[in-house]
């Protein structure tokens, strides 16, 4: 299967009556995502803000067990310098603030794991999930990377700076009622079938407004946020160090990591 075929597979894409229906579809990867899924994201989002027949997006995770578990680990085993890091945390800031910054609105359905996927769903404007949806950020238990100044800004505008660091130091996952009082769930329903009703009721509801005051509202609190920082040296302390090294061999060979602080 050549390239093309395999994203056409990876990431689905369909639009009907003005709604675009986006699927992360690695079920057995747990919908982890390739360079190239987060690139065919990032054209979908662009491509919507010219095309006035589309209304609203929904984006969902194919099967049971997770929405999306960020970026597939084997994507970083070619990085073999400094720059490599600071490249794909570029990469990814840009491609969420793409996803963010949609024209249209976008309305993550979400069931399962949503770990490492957090970042995404997290640029979504509406959240709804079923009561197997997860929320979490285990990199300090998993990888020992860390997350961009764009993404932990995102976060904690959503949950407050306190609750996201206890979230990240503990690498607990937050089931779906307590993920809902904080904010990263606006609404939480039974199971996949409820999720894919509802997911479609309220992109209808949404599909029905007023577009030009959707992209108002959306680009006022945009522009609302502050100024994020250069962060290149935390990213270049975490991904050139030996536990980054040691996270990922842990991770692709089902093991404890063993983690030094070096």
């Amino acid at each position: 299967m050549d390239d093309t075929a395999t994203l056409e597979a990876d990431l689905l894409y369909e639009v009907s009556d003005g709604i675009g229906r986006i699927t992360f579809n690695r079920p057995q990867a747990r919908n982890a995502l390739t360079f190239n899924m987060y690139r065919r994201l990032a054209e979908i989002c662009m491509a919507a803000g010219n095309d006035r027949s589309l209304k609203v997006l929904i984006l969902t995770g194919a099967g049971d067990k997770a929405f999306a578990s960020g970026t597939d680990i084997n994507q970083f085993r070619a990085f073999s310098s400094p720059q490599d890091a600071i490249d794909y945390e570029t990469r990814i800031d840009q491609v969420l603030g793409t996803l963010e910054q949609c024209q249209v609105p976008i309305i993550a359905a979400i069931n399962g794991v949503c770990a490492g996927g957090a970042g995404i769903a997290a640029c979504c404007d509406i959240r709804i999930g079923t009561r197997t949806a997860k929320f979490g950020f285990p990199i300090a238990r998993t990888l020992g990377n860390c997350l961009s100044m764009s993404n932990l800004g995102r976060l904690s505008r959503l949950i407050g700076a306190a609750r996201l660091k206890e979230i990240i130091f503990t690498a607990r996952l937050i089931e779906a009622d307590e993920a809902a009082g904080l904010g990263l769930l606006n609404e939480v329903v039974e199971d996949r079938a409820a999720l894919e009703r509802r997911a479609g009721e309220l992109a209808r509801l949404v599909a029905s407004h007023a577009p030009l005051t959707l992209r108002a509202t959306k680009q006022a609190l945009l522009r609302m946020q502050p100024a994020v920082r250069e962060d290149e040296e935390l990213i270049l302390m975490c991904y050139q160090s030996r536990d980054f090294r040691e996270g990922m061999d842990a991770f692709l060979n089902k093991r404890q990591p063993q983690w030094t602080g070096e």
